[in-house]
């Protein structure tokens, strides 16, 4: 097998373009073996736009019958630990978009499976292809500029208007989405957050629920976090601001890094800041620094890149960039923030406590007035026989 056979599974933005970019040869070691979806006009754009591919429009009739080695998953969140967990048992392997759940205990379901099975399990976190961003976690495992004391990230050019949320009628509610600026948009920078600083010991957050859209879920967030040495992190986010930031600052003992749009910057001293403080003998005493714009090599490869690295680990056994289990560390920040917000801006521990967070998002659920639940969609999992009774809680 020189190529990867890949069924998609999902026909709107994220599958579409994925099926594209496969077809059009930008991920070479994988090849288009199907596609899947409920609604017959994306099938017949595909048979037009994809001829190679067989057309499903019933999941569970796909996974007995369409011969594909591996299942790349862009449906609504709630449909992606039952998908996947489906598509592993029946001997696939299993690429899912972000996020991998809308709630941890959900992952962790997942996680089991793919242990179970030995398949192959990736998530689509196409920004850690980004050499600017391997080049900063580098920094922080490496201890270039000493331990971590503060990272800030504002990461406000999110910006979505009301007619996007009203695009899809599963979008911004408890129900249909499991959330709004912190699952859908901002995952990916809370997925690199842990992914190049490790995990914060414990999270207090704020949240405004509809404050710039007529939605019910997040759209403006600021999280406040904590690490083991004494570190911390401020998080700030939203969907509602025009032009927007993307402005990422991280303070070590021995300089910082700032990393804003495409441009990196590395400030850097021979001495330790904290043993300075100390040390100096003058009031005013500033440590010398000095700053370099570094330009890592490579560029980025986004989700072509992720789907070659998840089909060369299939294909050679080489290690996925982006495994699947690493889903569970951004949602739990996500799940932490939004459980923080809900108790009052309280303190939550880490690593989170699963159960508390799914029983106040069906609080949630139950309470909603909002009368658009994506009912063309079904998302009462545990009644859903196509999907299979997967007690996923």
């Amino acid at each position: 097998m020189d190529k990867v056979r890949i069924a998609v599974v999902g026909l709107g933005n994220m599958g579409t373009a994925t099926s594209k970019f496969i077809h059009d040869g930008s991920a070479p070691e994988a090849t288009i073996a199907a596609v899947c979806d409920i609604n017959p006009a994306r099938l017949e754009w595909a048979k037009e736009a994809l001829p190679e591919a067989e057309r499903f429009g019933d999941f569970d009739e796909m996974l007995k019958n369409c011969k594909a080695d591996a299942v790349y998953i862009a449906t609504p969140h709630y449909f992606h630990p039952p998908m996947a967990i489906a598509a592993m048992k029946a001997g696939y392997h299993v690429l899912t978009e972000k996020p991998a759940a809308v709630y941890t205990n959900a992952v962790h379901e997942m996680i089991a499976a793919q242990k179970e099975t030995g398949k192959i399990f990736g998530i689509v976190y196409n920004q850690r292809t980004n050499p600017m961003y391997q080049r900063i976690r580098q920094i922080i495992k490496n201890e270039e500029l000493g331990e971590m004391r503060r990272l800030h990230w504002m990461i406000t050019n999110w910006f979505r208007t009301q007619y996007y949320f009203n695009s899809c009628d599963w979008r911004a509610t408890w129900k249909g989405e499991g959330g709004g600026v912190l699952i859908n948009q901002s995952v990916h920078n809370l997925d690199l957050w842990q992914w190049m600083a490790g995990m914060p010991d414990r999270i207090m957050a704020h949240c405004y629920f509809g404050k710039y859209h007529d939605i019910e879920v997040e759209d403006d967030v600021s999280i406040f976090a904590e690490y083991k040495n004494g570190a911390t992190a401020h998080f700030i986010t939203t969907t509602g601001e025009a032009p927007g930031s993307n402005r990422l600052e991280i303070v070590f003992d021995r300089g910082k890094v700032v990393c804003e749009g495409d441009r990196l910057f590395v400030t850097s001293a021979k001495e330790s800041v904290s043993r300075h403080i100390y040390e100096d003998s003058i009031g005013y005493g500033f440590p010398k620094f000095s700053t370099v714009e570094e330009h890592p090599e490579g560029k980025e490869t986004a989700h072509a890149g992720i789907m070659s690295n998840f089909c060369r680990a299939i294909l050679y056994g080489e290690e996925l960039l982006a495994p699947g289990a690493d889903g569970l560390y951004a949602l739990s920040i996500v799940n932490a923030t939004l459980l923080s917000a809900w108790k009052g801006n309280a303190w939550i521990d880490m690593p989170l406590n699963g159960d508390e967070f799914y029983d106040q998002l069906q609080a949630k659920i139950a309470a909603s007035t909002v009368e658009k639940h994506g009912e063309n969609i079904l998302f009462d999992l545990e009644a859903t026989e196509k999907l299979g009774s997967l007690g996923l809680k």
